[in-house]
């Protein structure tokens, strides 16, 4: 919300206010009341102030009765799809009330929200809300969806707050539709296959597709923009009759036009008249590509004719593969002669990223605590059918997660190949397969490797990031590793031993720096990594061996960089060792300017933003 009102008639109601409106800081305090505060308008009448205001608002915070609330705004009520999100706090700050526009205007957000401002209790009566179900009206707004309904949202939305037994398509996979897999109310059912709905079994069909069904019940279609369209023409295309004849072409193959993502087609039509018509009309982005961007593409339906004119197979498929990533086609090429002799080749590819497909998933599993895993990390491994994990440097309590059934091996003793096998057998089977690595991938991780053999066998991939040794060094030591004008960069390298450096990355290089410095895979070469930080750092600079950082059994020596190697000779440590190296360790001086009361930012800007008459 951009523009918010506080409105308050009594003192303590505008101490509350004042709280409210440090949460927002562009929004305006309005009371009645005389008051001093710079940040507070005073007005003639709050009911003058609605009358040349309320529609212009986004919200409204009265903090007041409910009563005098209700009768503020009651002349200006108008619909729920334009008047602002009203809520009510008491005095007290005790109670914050969604009033008006729960879901559209956002009021019930908006409660929540100065709930958690003032530590008060938020009361919302939607019906959705109360019993912890999807707000259909507002679910192709969170998650860029159009929306399709056979009966009124209002009709809609009766059958599913009164839990009628409901069908829930999903054609694609997105935040969205992994959203809706995880919060299945206990009245819905899910599918993946629209053949396999029995529809009376069912009152309402919920479908997340770009695809036009025919569905015997209420239905709800969102559609998210999924699709690319590739196309070819010939010289002169009317931009009238290819808009109309392309969409009527798409409904005959039940295809959602509004699924339409982005167009696209070779370099050497970017000023085709009807392409740039037909972009603009409907807001889809238009793209071209070259002819050498075109033949890195293998298409269906290659053509001998298109080659010998313009040097590429075809233009149709291959720029809507281009254009989704994807190395199938929903819709083949198709050749469209039009009444007026000229002709247009069209195709569609489905975006590779929403594909109902597996895909290996990379985790981060954290430093070693358990607990120290990404959320996401943790929702997909709890859902993964096979799991790989690095067992010497993940915790096995990590693998508690892990769903019944499920296939969890320790990879320690593996090779890579035996690794790979496991994997590309479960993923012929469409399998969910987690590689569980220890730290970040990004960081010393050996996952290039990996990635490579799944490139070249097809296997789709992802990463989900993990959280480094070298935060929780930062965090276990209680210090900022940038400290405002002392050091502001961090190093994280290795020393060299068997494996050799790069020439310009030895640790002698970086410690000219100065910089905090975070040396792995280091212990066994000590004395050599001291000698060459003493080349740059004063003999007294902190220094902290880090043993295992966050698992149970962690240890961590400190000292002064001049005893680093008798540090780690004492210890007895070898392996899983992070030496941090320093000025930044332990450090509690010199203040950022981020919180200083003389510095403005966007956030912060020392403005004041009052009404005036």
């Amino acid at each position: 919300m951009k523009k918010i009102a506080i409105i308050a008639v009594t003192e303590k109601g505008l101490e509350k206010a004042l709280v409210i409106q440090k949460e927002f800081p562009k929004s305006v305090v309005i009371t009645t009341l005389s008051s001093t505060n710079g940040n507070v308008s005073t007005i003639n009448s709050i009911s003058n102030y609605l009358n040349e205001n309320f529609t212009k608002l986004d919200g409204i915070c009265f903090v007041t009765a409910l009563g005098i609330c209700v009768r503020l705004i009651a002349p200006y009520i108008q619909d729920k799809n334009s008047d602002p999100a009203v809520v009510s706090v008491d005095d007290l700050g005790l109670n914050v009330q969604s009033v008006l526009s729960g879901h559209k205007g956002g009021a019930n957000d908006f409660t929540s929200k100065i709930a958690a401002v003032l530590g008060a209790k938020p009361i919302i009566s939607t019906s959705s809300d109360v019993q912890n179900i999807w707000a259909l009206d507002t679910l192709g707004t969170q998650f860029d969806w159009q929306v399709k309904s056979s009966l009124s949202m209002n009709k809609t939305m009766a059958l599913f707050v009164n839990n009628k037994p409901t069908a829930l398509l999903l054609d694609i996979k997105d935040k969205g539709t992994q959203h809706l897999e995880k919060t299945l109310p206990n009245f819905v059912t899910v599918f993946y296959r629209e053949a396999d709905i029995d529809y009376a079994q069912f009152e309402l069909c919920i479908a997340i597709s770009y695809k036009m069904y025919e569905v015997s019940i209420p239905s709800l279609f969102f559609i998210p923009k999924v699709l690319s369209i590739g196309s070819g023409c010939s010289k002169q295309l009317d931009s009238v009759l290819f808009e109309t004849t392309l969409k009527e072409e798409l409904r005959r193959r039940n295809i959602h036009f509004s699924a339409i993502k982005n167009f696209g087609s070779i370099d050497i039509k970017a000023g085709q008249q009807a392409y740039l018509d037909f972009s603009n009309n409907n807001k889809i982005p238009f793209s071209t590509f070259t002819a050498d961007e075109i033949n890195t593409i293998t298409v269906p339906n290659p053509s001998e004719v298109v080659r010998s004119k313009i040097g590429v197979q075809g233009v149709s498929e291959s720029t809507a593969m281009l254009l989704s990533g994807n190395k199938n086609v929903v819709i083949e090429k198709q050749k469209i002669h039009l009444d007026n002799g000229e002709k247009f080749t069209f195709s569609v590819a489905l975006d590779t990223k929403v594909e109902r497909s597996t895909a290996i998933a990379i985790i981060g599993a954290g430093p070693g605590d358990e607990e120290l895993i990404t959320v996401k990390g943790k929702q997909y491994l709890e859902e993964a059918d096979c799991v790989l994990y690095a067992g010497s440097l993940v915790p096995e309590e990590m693998t508690s997660w892990c769903k019944s059934g499920a296939v969890v091996r320790n990879s320690a003793m593996m090779t890579l190949e035996e690794q790979v096998s496991i994997m590309q057998e479960h993923y012929k089977k469409g399998n969910s397969i987690v590689r569980l690595q220890s730290g970040d991938p990004s960081l010393y991780g050996a996952i290039q490797e990996q990635m490579t053999i799944f490139d070249e066998l097809g296997m789709d991939y992802f990463i989900v990031p993990g959280i480094s040794a070298f935060s929780a060094a930062a965090a276990v030591l209680k210090s900022e590793f940038t400290i405002p004008e002392v050091v502001q960069s961090i190093v994280l390298t290795r020393g060299e031993g068997k494996t050799p450096m790069p020439s310009k990355e030895s640790i002698s290089a970086f410690a000219a720096t100065n910089a905090t410095m975070c040396i792995f895979l280091s212990a066994g070469i000590a004395k050599k990594v001291e000698a060459q930080l003493l080349e740059h750092f004063n003999a007294d600079t902190p220094v902290a061996v880090m043993y295992r950082i966050s698992w149970k059994d962690e240890e961590i020596f400190q000292g002064k960089l001049e005893d680093l190697a008798e540090i780690v000779k004492k210890s007895k440590k070898t392996r899983t060792v992070l030496i941090v190296v320093g000025h930044a360790i332990g450090a509690r001086k010199n203040r950022s300017q981020l919180y200083s009361p003389e510095w403005k930012h966007i956030f912060r800007t020392n403005k004041k933003f009052v009404v005036t008459e």
